[in-house]
């Protein structure tokens, strides 16, 4: 105890002493050591010490880190004026350790300022020893640089507040000996080297270069890296190696490279050594290679180009393959030395040679055409010059004509040639209708020689074998990849793999025992691929599995043009619309979208991706709408033209349901109305075309006492002194011609109880009959003639026309006529006789004389109820002229009739 307390107080003695003179008057507190540098992750100290004042004692002291106080717990009172602090250092941040008095006494009041004292924690990391650790000196045109730069790989973390630099040396040590490894440096031999020169640079990075009057051939070099800061310093490992192993000479210079004709399958490789034997004694090189157009290279086996040399021959090359060549050197001493960079590419085309492989032979069937195709062999080794063909039947018999081998000549541009895209070549077409099984042999010639057959069996349809099973096809790292089952018919010796886009084919053997391959051609992005996969048993060809696949989707280049298909109706219209064309489509349309609008609204129906045509149902009448068609791919959407039609006011047939609606009812009421006339006629002619009583048989004759009744034929006789208002229609010459229809009477007998007249169509009474009202014939005929109409008769005594009159005196009979039946128009204007006269013998007359011999002025002025005369018509009277003569001479002749003739007939009724 009484040794350590003597161990404190001489640390304590040592501290103050080591404090500055001015700091005792300055404070009365000091804390010991001042500003020092702390490694992260180590235990601190610190010591609070009272100086010049007994005021305070250590009791009265307390720290605080930055703004947090520090537990007790973690102090030591080292006496009474002496109070120390352990501390764990942690973060990379500096901090402020403050010791101070917290006793309130006037005199510590008012000196506050001096009862306080704090230190900057400075923290860091110690220095961690270099790694690999290499240098390089670069060829300038013939020598070696004098600038030796190195590198180092700094392991250890710094911070900002003690940061770590690094020192390069480099001794240039006279050579006695190589070394045996580039290595650690022997410390025990290091005091007998003479050291000739020593060099070093100091860095914060982790390279540095040492720049020495004259590059050291031909002598060793030792060289490492200190890395230090205030926390302390560590050197690398010491390197030691002979001074031409950092060298980095140029590439190999003037690099060629000799065809040679007689041998195909190599290159003869001829370069220049970079760097004279002056500077660097021997090099080692390595060469590569590899085919035009390729990314991978091929190596030499280093142990074949360990010598110091200048050429190099490179075999088990490919005859008529353009090849590129690099080559690269380095200090000849295994292990050691820096590899140059690879010498600029020599490219060189090989000689040709025979082909080494036979030609993929293949069929596109084309329309009604087997197209026998084929491709250059794989390993053409020249230029391909004509391919000899070969067609047999199953028995062996050759089908291409009298020759066993057709040439078809191949004529290629020379840009054709060079294109390492294989050719396809069109050898032969066989009609469909005409080829059973069929087996072609193909050879392929170029300058040197003949390839070895190639051979394909094409069946008949009926007798293709089984295909594949379960074809799967997908896209992934940019390359179309496909899987399937092999076929229940074994062995599957191969299969090809052929896909198709427009007129483009290509195709690819595979082995039979794959089961998932991609497709190794050119692929286009957003083209429609139709892949087929086919089994070939023992040369047969199997049928196709088939699958359509993109590369990669995109958008469709254009929307589908939608139209109408017909006219649109009330509250519908179809809409169709074209497929977009394959080349435009960019990928497998999933749906068609189809919106529609109108002024008040706006909708949309989603439609399969098979479907070209689509109803809108629920439209609204006499509506102008707008419509488009989408059509969507997995990548995206694309708007088609846009389309517009009015609906119709009406439903289709509307109209012309009404149409026939109306003309279905004018019909019915025709038909009814023509019904009703064949049902209803004798009353429509009683209200129409009343009935007027037959003349010709009439009865008056039968009560008419002073004159027989005579029978005669009514087409020869006339009846005079009969006023008629109608004719009867049976006979045709007693009214005109052009009147006949308008004139339809039946002869009918009426009779009258009181007045009444008989009235002939065509034929008149011979002699007149006086008109006896209290007629028994006539009153019997009464009950049956009720509703007959009656027309007023004159009957006159004077006899018939043109007869001379006789003495006796005369009596004109007047009978009244109840009828209503209109007058005709001669009747009704009397003073229209004396107006017209017409050639045509009058039809009405009157009498010729009065019975009480009135003047002729007397008659005229009673004419209306004078009797008429009916006479028959011209073509009537010459033969009835001769006949009244004879029958009534004795009668007066009738004077001529005052009323005017009648041109058609009586008017219609």
């Amino acid at each position: 105890m009484v040794s350590s307390r003597v161990l404190q107080l001489l640390g304590l003695a040592c501290l103050v002493s080591a404090v500055p003179a001015r700091a005792g008057s300055d404070s009365h507190l000091l804390i010991a050591p001042q500003s020092p540098v702390l490694e992260i992750g180590t235990t601190f100290t610190a010591t609070c010490m009272i100086i010049n004042t007994a005021e305070v004692t250590a009791d009265d002291l307390y720290w605080n880190l930055s703004q947090t106080r520090i537990p007790s717990e973690q102090y030591t009172k080292v006496n009474q004026s002496a109070l120390s602090v352990s501390l764990q250092v942690t973060g990379e941040e500096r901090e402020w350790l403050y010791c101070k008095c917290w006793k309130q006494s006037a005199s510590v009041v008012l000196n506050s300022g001096r009862f306080i004292h704090g230190i900057l924690l400075t923290k860091g990391y110690r220095p961690e020893k270099p790694e690999n650790l290499t240098c390089t000196a670069l060829q300038e045109n013939k020598y070696i640089s004098p600038n030796i730069t190195c590198r180092w790989d700094s392991v250890g973390r710094q911070t900002t507040g003690v940061p770590t630099k690094h020192t390069l040396f480099l001794r240039v040590i006279p050579s006695q000996r190589f070394p045996p490894h580039f290595g650690v440096v022997n410390r025990i031999s290091e005091q007998q080297d003479c050291i000739l020169e020593t060099y070093n640079v100091t860095t914060t990075g982790n390279t540095a270069q040492v720049s020495v009057n004259t590059f050291p051939n031909f002598m060793e070099l030792e060289i490492w890296v200190e890395a230090h800061n205030k926390l302390g310093a560590v050197e690398s490992e010491h390197l030691r190696t002979e001074a031409g192993y950092v060298v980095k000479t140029d590439p190999p210079a003037d690099v060629r490279i000799i065809s040679e004709q007689t041998f195909p399958t190599s290159l003869l490789i001829n370069w220049n050594r970079p760097v004279a034997k002056e500077y660097v004694v021997g090099l080692t090189y390595q060469i590569r290679f590899r085919t035009d157009g390729s990314l991978t290279w091929t190596y030499v086996p280093p142990w074949e180009t360990a010598k110091d040399i200048q050429s190099f021959r490179i075999q088990n090359l490919q005859p008529d393959t353009v090849y590129v060549t690099q080559v690269r050197c380095k200090h000849a001493k295994e292990g050691f030395g820096y590899w140059s960079e690879w010498s600029h590419s020599a490219t060189k085309r090989t000689p040709e040679g025979a082909p080494t492989s036979r030609p993929d032979l293949w069929r596109i069937i084309t329309n009604e055409r087997v197209q026998v195709v084929c491709k250059d062999p794989l390993f053409a080794n020249g230029k391909i010059i004509r391919f000899d063909l070969k067609i047999q039947d199953q028995k062996g018999k050759v089908t291409n004509g009298s020759l066993e081998w057709e040439r078809v000549l191949v004529n290629r541009s020379e840009e054709d040639y060079r294109s390492t895209q294989r050719k396809i070549t069109i050898l032969k077409e066989i009609h469909l209708a005409d080829r059973k099984s069929v087996r072609v042999d193909v050879i392929a010639i170029n300058s040197v020689g003949g390839s070895a057959p190639a051979s394909l069996v094409i069946p008949e349809k009926a007798h293709e074998l089984p295909s594949v099973k379960g074809l799967r096809v997908w896209p992934h790292g940019g390359q179309l990849w496909l899987e399937w089952s092999p076929p229940n018919r074994s062995p599957v010796s191969e299969y090809i793999v052929e896909w198709v886009s427009g007129d483009q084919v290509d195709w690819q053997r595979e082995n039979g025992s794959t089961r998932l391959t991609a497709i190794k051609g050119n692929l286009e992005k957003f083209v429609c691929y139709s892949v087929s996969v086919y089994p070939i048993y023992s040369g047969w060809l199997g049928r196709a599995a088939t699958m359509e696949a993109f590369l990669e989707q995109g958008v469709p280049l254009k929307g589908p043009t939608v139209s109408l298909n017909g006219k649109p109706g009330h509250n519908h219209a179809e809409l169709v619309w074209m497929e977009i064309p394959q080349d435009e489509r960019r990928g497998f349309i999933t749906n068609y979208t189809i919106f529609y609008s109108s002024d008040t609204e706006k909708r949309f129906v989603l439609v399969p991706a098979n479907t070209t045509s689509y109803t809108l149902t629920s439209l609204t009448g006499n509506t102008k709408y707008d419509t488009w068609v989408i059509a969507s791919t997995i990548a995206g959407s694309t708007n088609g033209d846009r389309h517009s039609f009015i609906t119709l006011k009406y439903e289709d047939g509307v109209i012309e349901l009404i149409v026939v609606c109306v003309s279905l009812g004018f019909l019915f009421v025709v038909v009814m109305m023509m019904l009703l006339c064949v049902y209803k006629r004798d009353v429509i002619k009683r209200n129409f075309w009343p009935q007027i009583p037959n003349p010709g048989e009439s009865t008056i004759g039968n009560w008419s006492p002073d004159y027989p009744l005579k029978a005669e034929t009514p087409k020869e006789n006339c009846l005079s002194g009969i006023s008629v208002l109608d004719v009867d229609v049976c006979d045709a010459k007693c009214v005109f011609e052009e009147d006949k229809t308008g004139l339809p009477l039946k002869k009918d007998k009426y009779l009258s109880e009181e007045h009444s007249s008989g009235i002939g169509g065509s034929s008149c009474m011979s002699s007149p009959r006086q008109s006896v009202s209290d007629s028994d014939e006539g009153s019997d005929m009464a009950d049956t003639t009720a509703s007959t109409v009656q027309y007023s008769s004159v009957v006159a005594s004077s006899g018939y026309k043109g007869q001379t009159p006789s003495s006796q005196p005369q009596q004109a009979i007047f009978s009244r006529s109840e009828s209503t039946q209109p007058l005709l128009d001669c009747e009704e204007n009397p003073d229209m006789l004396v107006q017209e006269r017409f050639p045509r013998q009058p039809c009405f007359t009157h009498a010729a004389g009065n019975e009480d011999g009135t003047s002729q002025l007397e008659a005229e002025q009673h004419e209306v109820l004078e009797p008429l005369d009916f006479c028959p018509l011209e073509e009537d009277s010459e033969q009835t002229a001769s006949a009244d003569e004879q029958s009534a001479d004795w009668l007066p002749a009738a004077p001529i009739s005052s009323y005017m003739p009648q041109l058609g007939g009586y008017r219609p009724q």
